[in-house]
């Protein structure tokens, strides 16, 4: 299974991370590596509330585009 997150840098110059296959979440950061690392502990968050399971090399499932 593969997670495909999405950053973007919006208007104001914050980035943006998203993960459409998990409703919600969602982080922002100052630079592109904030909000990939904070999507990242929203990630293990989603997971371990919904499963009751976390991957322990989250990024074999994730797939980034920018």
């Amino acid at each position: 299974m593969k997670l495909c997150v999405r950053i973007c840098k919006n208007i104001r110059g914050e980035y943006t991370a998203t993960c459409p296959s998990l409703p919600g979440c969602t982080s922002r950061g100052q630079t592109e590596e904030q909000a990939k690392a904070k999507l990242e502990e929203a990630i293990h968050g989603y997971l371990a509330s919904v499963n009751n399971f976390v991957p322990e090399k989250l990024e074999e499932f994730v797939e980034y585009r920018v």
